[in-house]
């Protein structure tokens, strides 16, 4: 049986995958926690687990602990996580270049799965963009359109970011810094045969959407993956925590998780 600790419990996606980690048979919530400051700490999730108020006061109890919590936070758990030697599930975006440097770094100490989107379907979009960039060839422009909701604090999307990688080394054979355009105002001229294009939406409560539009002479392929709720992203963070319970020391993503490399 896999002990699973939530972090960012009161959140959306916290509240979701405690309801998950529930519903497996292979697994049992022990722990919880939020900020040291949150009004709810103390409360009791579910019988029998109490909110804690650091990662620390619970990490003892379980084997992973799951966090889809803010780019700061996360990489103080992984830090935690790295001291006790536990595993973890991150599906936390907007890390800085310098926090991914020190996930590397822990990777190399503790079992991990790191990953901008736990979705099975988007996991799938990035291998088929990838053969989709390699089939179609540089004669067809690049744009990436991701849309969340208007309380989503970081753009783009850390899911947009990974297509945008992916497609700068298989299609300009460079890195997204090179290649990536982020907005478009004024007169800019000509679009660039290099560039890639990523744009941002953020309205209403849009739980996410991501399409990659291949633009070529006389016609026009485009893929996409639309979000309904957020029960995929947590399914995919069960999914990756079983997974990961039999796996040796090392930094992984989804594409590990679903034998996708």
């Amino acid at each position: 049986m896999l002990r699973v600790i939530v972090a960012g419990v009161f959140g959306k996606m916290g509240l979701e995958i405690v309801r998950q980690v529930r519903e497996e048979p292979e697994m049992t919530l022990v722990g919880a926690f939020e900020r040291p400051d949150h009004p709810r700490v103390g409360e009791e999730v579910v019988d029998g687990v109490t909110v804690a108020g650091s990662l620390e006061e619970v990490i003892e109890k379980g084997d992973v602990f799951i966090d889809f919590t803010h780019h700061t936070a996360s990489v103080m758990h992984l830090h935690v996580a790295e001291k006790h030697r536990k595993r973890a599930v991150v599906g936390t975006t907007g890390f800085t270049p310098s926090e991914l440097d020190e996930i590397q770094q822990i990777g190399r100490k503790i079992p991990m799965v790191v990953a901008p989107n736990m979705s099975v379907g988007v996991n799938l979009l990035f291998k088929l963009v990838k053969e989709a960039a390699e089939v179609l060839g540089p004669a067809y422009d690049i744009e990436i359109v991701e849309a969340h909701h208007r309380l989503k604090k970081d753009a783009p999307s850390g899911t947009a970011m990974r297509l945008g990688e992916i497609l700068a080394r298989t299609a300009k054979n460079a890195g997204l810094e090179e290649v990536g355009v982020f907005s478009r105002q004024g007169m800019i001229g000509a679009r660039s045969d290099r560039e890639i294009g990523i744009q941002t939406v953020r309205a209403g409560d849009i739980v996410g959407e991501h399409t990659v539009l291949f633009a070529g002479p006389g016609e026009r392929v485009e893929l996409t993956h639309r979000a309904h709720n957020r029960s995929n992203f947590a399914a995919g963070a069960v999914k990756a925590a079983l997974w990961l319970s039999h796996q040796p020391v090392g930094l992984y993503d989804m594409q590990d998780v679903l034998g996708l490399k």
